[in-house]
C-alpha cells in the first residue's frame, strides 16, 4: 500500500487509462491526474477525462495543451485516415498510422516533471504490450529504460529517492483490462476510446482501438456501455 502518497497517473479518458487510475486508487495513492490536448482529432478524450477525474474524486487534474499537429506523422494528428476494419483479426502487425511519434515519451516527462515539483515518486501509465496495436512506446522494454532515464535526470533520482513507472496493463489482455476494472468498480460508460468519433461522441466500431475495446468487451460476455453510431 501507497500509505496514501501522491502518484501522477496518465489520464487520457479512455478504456486503458482509466482502468489505471482505479487501479492506482486500489493501492491507496493520492491520484494526481495529467490529461494532454495533444492536437489529436476530437475533444472528446478530453472531456471523457474530467468525467472519470470527478468520479474518482481526483483534487489535482492537470490538461496540458501541447500541439503535436505541427509535426504531423499520423492519423491522430495529421491528414491521414485513420484505418477501419471488420474485425480485431484484421488488424496488422507492423506500426499502425495512429502511432503518435513520441508520444509516451513527451506524456512521461511531462509527468516526471510534475511528480518531482509533486514531490511524488510513483507514475502510473495505461499502456498495454498484449492486446494494442503495435506502438513500440507501449514495450515493457521501453519502459524499463525511461524508467532508468527519469532516475539519472531528476533530483529525486539524485538524491536516492528515487522514481517508478508503473504499468499494471502491461502483461494483460484486453478482456482482463476489462474484467479488471470492472471488479474495481469502473463505470466504462464515462470513458472514451475511438480514434475517429462522429461530432456527437459516438465511437465508429471500426478502428483499431474500437475493434480491440470491444474484443474485450465481449470475451467478458457483455455490452460495452458506449454508444457507437451504427448501433
Amino acid at each position: 500500500m501507497s500509505g496514501g502518497s501522491k502518484a501522477v497517473v496518465l489520464l487520457s479518458g479512455g478504456l486503458d487509462s482509466t482502468t489505471c487510475a482505479a487501479i492506482a486508487k486500489s493501492q491507496g495513492f493520492d491520484i494526481c491526474a495529467l490529461t494532454m490536448a495533444y492536437g489529436q482529432r476530437h475533444t472528446h478524450e478530453t472531456e471523457a477525462a474530467a468525467r472519470v477525474a470527478q468520479h474518482f474524486g481526483i483534487r489535482q487534474h492537470i490538461t496540458i495543451t501541447i500541439d503535436l499537429r505541427q509535426f504531423g506523422g499520423s492519423a491522430l494528428t495529421g491528414d491521414i485516415a485513420v484505418p477501419k476494419h471488420d474485425d480485431a483479426a484484421d488488424i496488422g502487425t507492423g506500426i499502425p498510422v495512429t502511432y503518435v511519434p513520441a508520444r509516451n515519451t513527451i506524456f512521461l516527462s511531462y509527468a516526471l516533471a510534475w511528480a518531482e515539483v509533486l514531490g511524488a515518486h510513483d507514475i502510473f501509465i495505461g499502456v498495454n504490450a498484449l492486446d494494442y496495436s503495435g506502438y513500440p512506446d507501449c514495450r515493457p522494454e521501453y519502459i524499463e529504460a525511461f524508467g532508468r532515464m527519469a532516475n539519472l535526470a531528476t533530483k529525486a533520482g539524485v538524491t536516492g529517492t528515487g522514481l517508478r513507472i508503473h504499468t499494471p496493463l502491461i502483461d494483460l489482455t484486453k478482456a482482463q483490462i476489462v474484467r479488471q476494472g470492472l471488479d474495481l468498480g469502473v463505470d466504462y460508460g464515462m470513458t472514451t476510446s475511438c480514434y475517429d468519433p462522429d461530432a456527437e461522441g459516438r465511437a465508429c466500431g471500426h478502428c483499431d482501438a474500437c475493434l480491440l475495446r470491444l474484443k474485450g468487451f465481449r470475451e467478458n460476455g457483455i455490452a460495452d456501455p458506449v454508444p457507437y453510431r451504427n448501433s
